[in-house]
């Protein structure tokens, strides 16, 4: 099959409800670029970049999360609440209560996944908003449309299938932007950064929700214990896959810890940036405007 894919969206209304569809958002047809042309593709093959504790080509890094999170899709949500022990839910909602979001605004939920802060977005917009849940990955894609479908989230959630370093939306589009546990995995961050101010409308807010660096150094050596000895084998025994959770272990390492994300972000243009360690800096979430 064919690394090119159009961008889609998952249609919930008419005679597209449930299915897959190419569209046409505002007038711009959105399609993922071909990874053989983006920038980090047609740099010469000495480009490299981490995955994980590996170095690999720049080029090769998309196709390689893809097929992690492929692997892992059906059992995310399952392998969230035993890694954390549901604590991820907690960070989640206070990253909801930390964007500001209110009826009739329009979200991205940027690396949304199965569409945890989507479905409580949607609840909060309310008929006259939006939420966009948009993911590299289909099967997270289709795994998110389900799930919120059970739940009756219908009618003011689009998706679309799409790269955090290309976002195929028109400049000033979102009032909030969020990224949860998906900005390590972007090869390119700086570029995604850039991205995400562009689309965001001025006045609007970006939070990043990401694993970052413990802050007290017993909790970073038992961390490190749990997630180079347990976790892989959690993976093995619920998801059948160890390797995908020996790389989650790995990239969470070679994200850049909280300073460095906080002057990247500033770097990409956003204003009165900040960031809060929660369960003692395991996880961070950065802030930022757009003025």
């Amino acid at each position: 099959m064919s690394e090119k894919y159009s961008i889609i969206l998952i249609c919930w209304r008419g005679r597209l409800f449930g299915k897959l569809a190419t569209y046409d958002y505002q007038g711009y047809f959105m399609s993922t670029p071909d990874t053989n042309d983006t920038p980090a593709a047609t740099q010469t093959s000495e480009a490299t970049t981490h995955f994980g504790f590996k170095q690999v080509e720049s080029s090769q890094k998309v196709n390689m999360v893809k097929e992690v999170f492929q692997s892992v899709a059906a059992k995310y949500d399952i392998m969230n609440d035993l890694m954390s022990l549901g604590v991820h839910r907690l960070w989640k909602r206070y990253t909801i209560d930390c964007s500001g979001v209110r009826a009739g605004h329009k979200v991205l939920d940027l690396a949304g996944g199965t569409g945890d802060l989507t479905a409580k977005f949607s609840r909060i917009v309310g008929e006259s908003g939006q939420v966009v849940l948009a993911d590299i990955n289909d099967a997270m894609l289709k795994v998110g449309r389900d799930k919120l479908r059970d739940k009756g989230i219908v009618g003011n959630v689009q998706y679309v299938q799409a790269n955090a370093e290309a976002l195929p939306f028109p400049d000033n589009s979102f009032d909030i932007i969020t990224i949860a546990f998906g900005l390590r995995n972007v090869t390119d961050k700086d570029k995604a950064l850039a991205s995400m101010y562009r689309v965001l409308k001025p006045g609007g807010r970006l939070l990043v929700l990401e694993f970052s660096k413990p802050t007290n150094d017993m909790l970073n050596k038992a961390y490190d214990m749990y997630s180079f000895h347990l976790l892989p084998k959690i993976g093995q025994l619920v998801a059948n896959d160890a390797s995908s959770y020996q790389y989650l272990a790995e990239s969470i390492r070679m994200h850049p810890e909280q300073e460095v994300l906080k002057t990247m972000m500033e770097t990409a243009g956003f204003e009165h940036t900040t960031y809060q360690n929660l369960t003692g800096g395991i996880v961070a979430l950065h802030r930022g405007f757009k003025f």
